[in-house]
């Protein structure tokens, strides 16, 4: 009844960039190691090849730039020894992508790779953001949103629960203000814009998932899963975007919830 569509694979090259866990190409600023790789990158090759040949998506997750990279170099050797003409067709997807190397971010292009990204997760990791890669690597790579929509990069938005809270109102805040919680600017030149952050949330969602004919916009023939919001996340202040509340939720045109006066 289209509420549930199994056709991906996650796999995890790397653990967080807090931890030191997330796999860098140099190490860390405020520790001398480069992280770790916590599968082994040929078993995931191995998962590569096997969803390549049974059709199924493939998310890895990977937030250093040494997996970023890693990942990008297994996905372009799949692609390789079987020939795919095409990659878009395959929306392969890498999950957080929040600290690549400048180098690689047209291979997201060239390989038709989707940037699965949380814009919540820049400003509440931005307080040691500093702190673990340093000031010049936490610019030129961290949570690239600008620089990867600039250059044809699908992204989508989410919240990571529980990493996170559940808010998309909080990640659609983050993508467009791009503060921390004390209101300091986190490389603002990164920012989306309301239209980009909202197709983030919605048709470019549906995009990655394959579902780009049934959800995603406001369309005669689509599903009709909408919300209502309390104000127009696209022309009120920023100020007030972080109060925005659902006044109604729609699943498949049936009204869910409506949020008391």
């Amino acid at each position: 009844g289209d509420h549930l569509t199994v056709r991906a694979i996650k796999r995890q090259i790397d653990g967080a960039l807090g931890s030191h866990g997330a796999w860098l190409l140099q190490p860390y600023a405020d520790m001398n190691t480069t992280g770790l790789a916590v599968e082994s990158p040929d078993d995931i090759a191995e998962t590569a090849r096997v969803a390549l040949e049974t059709g199924f998506q493939l998310n890895t997750h990977a937030i250093g730039d040494r997996a970023n990279r890693e990942v990008l170099d297994i996905y372009e050797r799949t692609f390789e020894a079987v020939g795919v003409g095409d990659p878009d067709t395959l929306r392969w997807r890498i999950e957080h992508a929040q600290h690549v190397h400048p180098d690689d971010v047209e291979r997201f292009v060239d390989l038709g790779v989707i940037a699965s990204m949380q814009g919540v997760h820049a400003t509440s990791d931005a307080p040691w953001v500093f702190r673990r890669l340093g000031a010049d690597r936490a610019e030129s790579g961290a949570y690239l949103w600008r620089t990867f929509i600039d250059q044809g990069v699908v992204v989508t938005n989410g919240t990571d629960v529980p990493v996170e809270d559940i808010s998309p109102i909080a990640s659609f805040y983050a993508s467009v203000v791009r503060q921390d919680r004390d209101g300091n600017d986190f490389f603002p030149g990164q920012r989306m814009t309301r239209m980009e952050a909202l197709e983030s949330y919605t048709i470019n969602n549906a995009y990655a998932a394959f579902e780009e004919d049934l959800k995603g916009s406001i369309t005669p023939g689509k599903l009709a899963d909408l919300v209502v919001l309390d104000r127009d996340i696209l022309t009120v202040p920023d100020v007030d975007l972080a109060a925005t509340r659902v006044d109604m939720t729609v699943v498949g045109g049936d009204v869910r919830f409506e949020r008391r006066p």
